[in-house]
Parts: C-alpha cells; structure tokens; sequence
C-alpha cells in the first residue's frame, strides 16, 4: 500500500469518527443539562408558609403539655423543647412543606418516652398545631392539637 492511499484511508476513518464524537458529546451535554435542572429544581424554595411562624411556645390544653419551636433551619431542623411539666428530651425535631402546609415531626427520647412522637400540622386559619401522638411505651396513637401561648 502506497502512503498516498495509507494517508486517504486514515482521513476517512477520522471523519468516520467525527459524528460518534459529536453524538456522545450531545448526549453527555444535555445529561448535564437535565441534571443541572434537577438539582435546581431540588434546592428551589417550595412554595407555602414560612417555617419561622412555627416560632413559638405551644400548649396541649388536654394535660397541659408545652412544645416551644424555634429556629426553623431552611433544610427542616427545628428545635425543639417539650415540658410535661418537667423537661423531657427532645431527640428529633423536624419540619416539612408537604402539599402545601407545614409539618412537624417531632421525637422524644427519655424516661418513660422510649420513642414516644408527634406528627402535627400547622393549621393557618386556627392557628394551631394538630396532628397524631404516638405514645410508644403503650403503642398508641391518640389526636392532639397544640394552641399557641405566645
């Protein structure tokens, strides 16, 4: 083979080459593209109430339990200190948007509380926190709702 025709056969195979190039380089752009709206899309700040209107102290009028909120972070912690009527340690305290409300979930970790939790829903109109209590040394859920203090 003469190096003339070497030479021809080494330009077709790079042309030939070319479209794959451009075909992968496509692809990977518009992954990135996609993935890039994604993560956008994730840390976009959802619509519906302001956490920090959780800030407060709440009283569970059926037996005088006391929840005080405050420093909502924007990834959903929340502290979190509950009374009964003494101090009674708060292992997990959680907020969320979910269709359009704020939720909260908040764990609670000490004697006679082996997981003990709420899982409540800020109710705008009213005012209050309502939700589910689950009390975990007796297996049960039982309705709460929480009023505002200041």
């Amino acid at each position: 083979m003469t190096r003339k025709n070497e030479h021809k056969i080494q330009a077709r195979a790079t042309v030939a080459r070319h479209p794959l190039w451009w075909m992968v380089g496509a692809v990977l752009l518009a992954a990135g593209v996609a993935a890039g709206y994604w993560f956008w899309k994730q840390n976009a700040i959802p619509s519906g109430p302001n956490p920090s209107i959780l800030i407060g102290r709440w009283l569970r009028p059926d037996g005088g339990y006391v929840l005080e909120l405050s420093d909502p972070a924007p990834r959903g912690l929340l502290k979190a200190v509950y009374f009964n009527p003494r101090r009674i340690n708060v292992s997990r305290a959680e907020w969320k948007r979910k269709d359009g409300l704020l939720r909260v979930f908040i764990e609670l970790r000490d004697v006679n509380y082996p997981g003990s939790n709420y899982t409540l829903e800020y109710k705008p109109i009213t005012d209050k926190l309502t939700g589910v209590y689950f009390q975990a040394a007796l297996r049960q859920q039982f309705k709460v709702e929480f009023e505002r203090t200041k």
